[in-house]
Protein backbone atom coordinates (compact mmCIF):
# COMPACT_ATOMS: atom_id res chain seq x y z
CA UNK A 1 0.00 0.00 0.00
CA UNK A 2 2.76 2.36 0.65
CA UNK A 3 5.02 1.18 -2.19
CA UNK A 4 1.57 1.93 -4.66
CA UNK A 5 0.22 5.24 -2.82
CA UNK A 6 3.76 6.55 -3.30
CA UNK A 7 4.23 5.59 -6.78
CA UNK A 8 0.45 6.39 -7.46
CA UNK A 9 0.71 9.96 -6.06
CA UNK A 10 4.11 10.77 -8.27
CA UNK A 11 1.99 9.53 -11.50
CA UNK A 12 -1.27 10.76 -10.49
CA UNK A 13 0.36 14.26 -9.50
CA UNK A 14 1.10 15.11 -13.36
CA UNK A 15 -2.89 14.14 -14.42
CA UNK A 16 -3.97 16.06 -11.32
CA UNK A 17 -2.03 19.06 -12.61
CA UNK A 18 -3.65 18.74 -15.91
CA UNK A 19 -6.91 18.32 -14.79
CA UNK A 20 -6.97 21.81 -12.06
CA UNK A 21 -4.57 23.99 -14.71
CA UNK A 22 -7.60 23.75 -17.66
CA UNK A 23 -9.82 25.50 -14.29
CA UNK A 24 -7.97 29.18 -13.81
CA UNK A 25 -8.85 29.24 -17.64
CA UNK A 26 -11.50 31.07 -17.08
CA UNK A 27 -9.76 33.06 -15.18
CA UNK A 28 -7.30 34.44 -17.63
CA UNK A 29 -10.35 34.31 -20.44
CA UNK A 30 -10.00 38.51 -19.20
CA UNK A 31 -6.86 38.52 -21.45
CA UNK A 32 -8.09 38.38 -24.45
CA UNK A 33 -10.82 40.69 -23.44
CA UNK A 34 -8.49 42.99 -22.63
CA UNK A 35 -6.58 43.42 -25.45
CA UNK A 36 -9.51 44.47 -28.02
CA UNK A 37 -9.23 47.51 -25.46
CA UNK A 38 -6.17 48.36 -25.88
CA UNK A 39 -6.26 48.43 -29.66
CA UNK A 40 -8.25 51.71 -29.81
CA UNK A 41 -6.20 53.59 -27.18
CA UNK A 42 -3.05 53.85 -29.54
CA UNK A 43 -4.99 54.78 -32.33
CA UNK A 44 -6.73 57.90 -30.73
CA UNK A 45 -3.38 60.11 -29.14
CA UNK A 46 -1.45 58.99 -32.25
CA UNK A 47 -2.77 61.61 -34.44
CA UNK A 48 -2.50 64.22 -31.35
CA UNK A 49 1.17 63.30 -30.77
CA UNK A 50 1.95 64.19 -34.25
CA UNK A 51 0.50 67.64 -34.24
CA UNK A 52 1.29 68.26 -31.13
CA UNK A 53 5.26 68.30 -31.95
CA UNK A 54 4.86 69.64 -35.17
CA UNK A 55 3.82 73.14 -33.66
CA UNK A 56 6.47 72.53 -31.15
CA UNK A 57 9.30 72.40 -33.32
CA UNK A 58 8.63 75.16 -35.70
CA UNK A 59 9.59 77.72 -33.50
CA UNK A 60 13.09 76.27 -32.76
CA UNK A 61 14.69 78.25 -35.35
CA UNK A 62 13.74 81.33 -33.29
CA UNK A 63 15.64 79.88 -30.40
CA UNK A 64 18.62 79.24 -32.12
CA UNK A 65 21.75 81.80 -30.95
CA UNK A 66 22.78 84.85 -32.84
CA UNK A 67 25.53 84.75 -35.07
CA UNK A 68 28.96 85.96 -33.70
CA UNK A 69 30.33 89.09 -35.02
CA UNK A 70 31.95 88.88 -38.23
CA UNK A 71 36.27 88.77 -36.98
CA UNK A 72 37.84 91.97 -38.73
CA UNK A 73 40.34 90.71 -41.34
CA UNK A 74 43.86 91.19 -41.35
CA UNK A 75 43.65 93.65 -44.27
CA UNK A 76 42.28 95.95 -41.94
CA UNK A 77 44.49 95.60 -39.13
CA UNK A 78 47.06 95.93 -41.41
CA UNK A 79 45.41 99.57 -42.62
CA UNK A 80 45.74 100.69 -39.19
CA UNK A 81 48.91 99.84 -38.47
CA UNK A 82 50.04 101.75 -41.86
CA UNK A 83 47.87 104.68 -40.37
CA UNK A 84 49.40 104.75 -37.51
CA UNK A 85 53.06 104.71 -38.19
CA UNK A 86 52.00 107.75 -41.36
CA UNK A 87 51.11 110.20 -38.59
CA UNK A 88 54.29 109.52 -36.51
CA UNK A 89 56.09 110.10 -39.32
CA UNK A 90 54.60 113.01 -40.43
CA UNK A 91 54.67 114.72 -36.73
CA UNK A 92 58.78 113.80 -36.88
CA UNK A 93 59.11 115.52 -40.09
CA UNK A 94 57.07 118.21 -39.58
CA UNK A 95 59.33 118.87 -36.11
CA UNK A 96 62.72 118.20 -37.94
CA UNK A 97 61.61 121.06 -40.20
CA UNK A 98 60.38 123.39 -37.69
CA UNK A 99 63.44 123.10 -36.01
CA UNK A 100 65.90 123.76 -38.79
CA UNK A 101 64.39 127.11 -40.00
CA UNK A 102 65.34 130.21 -38.01
CA UNK A 103 62.86 131.53 -35.24
CA UNK A 104 60.36 134.12 -36.53
CA UNK A 105 60.34 138.03 -34.71
CA UNK A 106 57.56 138.46 -32.44
CA UNK A 107 55.25 141.78 -33.33
CA UNK A 108 55.20 144.14 -30.29
CA UNK A 109 52.85 143.70 -27.19
CA UNK A 110 52.35 147.28 -26.63
CA UNK A 111 48.65 148.96 -28.61
CA UNK A 112 48.02 151.89 -29.43
CA UNK A 113 45.76 154.30 -27.02
CA UNK A 114 42.46 153.94 -27.23
CA UNK A 115 40.27 156.56 -27.80
CA UNK A 116 38.29 157.42 -24.74
CA UNK A 117 34.64 159.34 -24.75
CA UNK A 118 34.70 162.73 -23.09
CA UNK A 119 31.64 164.45 -21.47
CA UNK A 120 29.58 163.51 -18.26
CA UNK A 121 28.05 159.93 -18.40
CA UNK A 122 24.83 159.27 -18.94
CA UNK A 123 22.25 159.97 -16.67
CA UNK A 124 20.44 156.98 -15.57
CA UNK A 125 16.68 156.23 -16.52
CA UNK A 126 13.63 157.94 -14.16
CA UNK A 127 11.55 156.10 -12.49
CA UNK A 128 8.68 156.90 -15.11
CA UNK A 129 10.95 155.37 -18.23
CA UNK A 130 12.56 152.04 -16.26
CA UNK A 131 9.92 149.54 -16.42
CA UNK A 132 12.24 147.36 -14.40
CA UNK A 133 11.89 149.52 -11.67
CA UNK A 134 7.90 150.56 -11.73
CA UNK A 135 6.93 147.19 -11.82
CA UNK A 136 9.20 146.29 -8.83
CA UNK A 137 7.06 149.35 -6.73
CA UNK A 138 3.72 148.85 -5.43
CA UNK A 139 1.83 146.87 -8.09
CA UNK A 140 -1.36 148.40 -7.10
CA UNK A 141 -0.10 151.59 -8.52
CA UNK A 142 -0.27 150.09 -12.17
CA UNK A 143 -4.06 149.28 -11.25
CA UNK A 144 -7.18 150.94 -13.42
CA UNK A 145 -8.35 153.35 -10.93
CA UNK A 146 -11.90 153.01 -9.97
CA UNK A 147 -14.07 154.99 -12.00
CA UNK A 148 -16.09 158.27 -10.44
CA UNK A 149 -19.36 157.44 -9.28
CA UNK A 150 -18.30 153.24 -8.60
CA UNK A 151 -19.12 152.01 -5.47
CA UNK A 152 -16.49 150.08 -3.30
CA UNK A 153 -17.27 145.85 -4.07
CA UNK A 154 -19.79 144.32 -1.54
CA UNK A 155 -17.61 141.37 -0.81
CA UNK A 156 -13.59 142.71 -1.89
CA UNK A 157 -11.39 139.98 -1.57
CA UNK A 158 -7.67 140.34 -0.01
CA UNK A 159 -6.62 142.88 2.43
CA UNK A 160 -6.08 146.37 1.15
CA UNK A 161 -5.73 145.55 -2.36
CA UNK A 162 -3.89 142.38 -1.81
CA UNK A 163 -3.82 138.79 -2.47
CA UNK A 164 -1.64 136.03 -1.03
CA UNK A 165 -0.79 132.85 -2.85
CA UNK A 166 -4.05 131.14 -0.61
CA UNK A 167 -6.70 134.05 -1.07
CA UNK A 168 -5.49 133.96 -5.54
CA UNK A 169 -6.19 130.67 -5.40
CA UNK A 170 -9.37 130.31 -3.61
CA UNK A 171 -11.14 132.34 -6.51
CA UNK A 172 -10.78 129.20 -8.46
CA UNK A 173 -13.10 126.12 -8.99
CA UNK A 174 -10.21 124.02 -7.46
CA UNK A 175 -8.10 126.23 -5.12
CA UNK A 176 -5.83 123.05 -3.56
CA UNK A 177 -4.55 122.35 -7.92
CA UNK A 178 -4.14 126.34 -8.49
CA UNK A 179 -2.07 126.75 -5.35
CA UNK A 180 0.49 124.17 -6.34
CA UNK A 181 -0.09 124.89 -10.33
CA UNK A 182 1.43 128.82 -8.86
CA UNK A 183 3.77 127.26 -7.06
CA UNK A 184 5.07 125.71 -9.83
CA UNK A 185 5.01 129.06 -11.91
CA UNK A 186 6.91 130.80 -9.55
CA UNK A 187 4.12 133.19 -7.74
CA UNK A 188 5.47 136.08 -6.71
CA UNK A 189 2.67 138.46 -5.15
CA UNK A 190 -0.69 139.68 -6.68
CA UNK A 191 -2.80 142.78 -6.75
CA UNK A 192 -6.64 143.26 -7.61
CA UNK A 193 -8.97 146.10 -7.73
CA UNK A 194 -12.37 145.90 -7.45
CA UNK A 195 -15.65 147.86 -7.81
CA UNK A 196 -19.34 148.18 -8.61
CA UNK A 197 -21.27 149.99 -11.07
CA UNK A 198 -25.12 149.60 -11.12
CA UNK A 199 -25.83 145.69 -11.22
CA UNK A 200 -22.14 146.00 -12.91
CA UNK A 201 -19.27 143.66 -10.98
CA UNK A 202 -15.42 144.53 -12.35
CA UNK A 203 -12.44 142.97 -10.91
CA UNK A 204 -8.79 144.02 -12.04
CA UNK A 205 -6.14 141.31 -11.27
CA UNK A 206 -2.63 141.87 -11.61
CA UNK A 207 -0.25 138.91 -10.95
CA UNK A 208 3.25 139.34 -11.36
CA UNK A 209 6.00 135.87 -11.05
CA UNK A 210 9.21 135.51 -10.71
CA UNK A 211 10.63 134.06 -13.32
CA UNK A 212 13.41 132.56 -12.69
CA UNK A 213 12.95 129.18 -14.49
CA UNK A 214 10.21 129.70 -16.46
CA UNK A 215 7.58 132.01 -18.04
CA UNK A 216 5.06 132.42 -15.79
CA UNK A 217 2.94 135.12 -16.94
CA UNK A 218 2.76 134.07 -20.30
CA UNK A 219 2.28 130.51 -19.33
CA UNK A 220 -0.86 131.71 -16.98
CA UNK A 221 -2.26 133.80 -19.52
CA UNK A 222 -2.13 130.76 -21.73
CA UNK A 223 -3.87 128.02 -20.15
CA UNK A 224 -6.47 130.55 -18.96
CA UNK A 225 -7.00 130.47 -22.70
CA UNK A 226 -7.84 126.63 -22.59
CA UNK A 227 -10.80 127.79 -19.82
CA UNK A 228 -11.94 130.54 -21.33
CA UNK A 229 -12.91 129.24 -25.06
CA UNK A 230 -14.51 126.44 -23.64
CA UNK A 231 -17.50 128.09 -21.92
CA UNK A 232 -20.94 128.20 -23.41
CA UNK A 233 -22.17 130.66 -25.87
CA UNK A 234 -18.53 132.83 -26.00
CA UNK A 235 -17.31 135.12 -28.66
CA UNK A 236 -13.52 136.54 -28.74
CA UNK A 237 -11.25 139.31 -30.19
CA UNK A 238 -7.56 139.43 -30.02
CA UNK A 239 -6.95 142.72 -27.70
CA UNK A 240 -4.80 145.34 -29.96
CA UNK A 241 -1.33 146.02 -28.90
CA UNK A 242 -0.79 142.96 -27.06
CA UNK A 243 0.25 140.37 -28.83
CA UNK A 244 -1.46 137.73 -27.53
CA UNK A 245 -4.05 139.19 -25.49
CA UNK A 246 -7.61 137.74 -25.86
CA UNK A 247 -10.90 139.17 -24.79
CA UNK A 248 -13.72 137.10 -24.31
CA UNK A 249 -17.72 138.04 -23.80
CA UNK A 250 -19.88 134.45 -22.30
CA UNK A 251 -23.62 133.99 -22.41
CA UNK A 252 -25.40 133.94 -19.34
CA UNK A 253 -24.77 131.25 -16.97
CA UNK A 254 -27.85 128.39 -15.09
CA UNK A 255 -28.34 131.23 -12.65
CA UNK A 256 -28.51 134.21 -15.28
CA UNK A 257 -25.46 135.67 -14.91
CA UNK A 258 -23.13 137.41 -17.56
CA UNK A 259 -19.75 137.56 -17.76
CA UNK A 260 -16.89 138.78 -19.85
CA UNK A 261 -13.35 138.66 -19.56
CA UNK A 262 -9.90 139.63 -20.66
CA UNK A 263 -6.61 137.80 -20.63
CA UNK A 264 -3.23 139.77 -21.05
CA UNK A 265 0.83 139.69 -19.92
CA UNK A 266 3.46 142.19 -20.60
CA UNK A 267 6.74 141.04 -18.85
CA UNK A 268 6.50 139.08 -15.44
CA UNK A 269 2.88 140.41 -15.24
CA UNK A 270 0.03 138.71 -16.13
CA UNK A 271 -3.53 140.61 -16.37
CA UNK A 272 -6.40 139.14 -15.38
CA UNK A 273 -10.03 140.95 -15.70
CA UNK A 274 -13.52 140.33 -15.14
CA UNK A 275 -16.85 141.85 -15.50
CA UNK A 276 -20.11 140.31 -14.25
CA UNK A 277 -23.62 141.45 -14.98
CA UNK A 278 -27.13 140.50 -14.93
CA UNK A 279 -27.89 141.54 -18.47
CA UNK A 280 -25.56 140.96 -21.62
CA UNK A 281 -22.21 142.72 -21.54
CA UNK A 282 -20.95 144.27 -24.81
CA UNK A 283 -17.87 143.73 -26.09
CA UNK A 284 -16.93 147.83 -26.02
CA UNK A 285 -16.36 147.46 -22.39
CA UNK A 286 -14.25 145.00 -21.92
CA UNK A 287 -12.18 145.52 -24.54
CA UNK A 288 -12.00 149.20 -23.07
CA UNK A 289 -10.46 148.47 -19.81
CA UNK A 290 -8.40 145.93 -21.30
CA UNK A 291 -6.68 148.41 -23.45
CA UNK A 292 -6.25 150.67 -20.72
CA UNK A 293 -4.63 148.86 -18.07
CA UNK A 294 -2.05 147.17 -20.55
CA UNK A 295 -1.31 150.82 -21.42
CA UNK A 296 -0.75 150.95 -17.84
CA UNK A 297 2.73 148.35 -17.97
Amino acid sequence: MRTSCSVGDVLEVPEKTIAEVPEPEPESKPEPASEPELAPEPETPEPELASEPESELTPVPDLAPAPRPRRRGRTTLLIAVAAVLGVVAGTCTGFLVQANRAPDKLPSLAQSTLTQAKGPAPEPLSAAQDRQVKVDGDLRKLLLKKPSGAKDAVLPDGTDGWLDLAEYAERFNGPDEEFAYEVDQEFRRAAIAQWREGTRDVDVLLVQYRQVVGLGASESGTGAFYWAEREPKTTSWPIPGTGDGMAYVHGADDEGVYSAEAIAWRGDISVDIWIYDAKPIPKKKIMDLAERQMERL
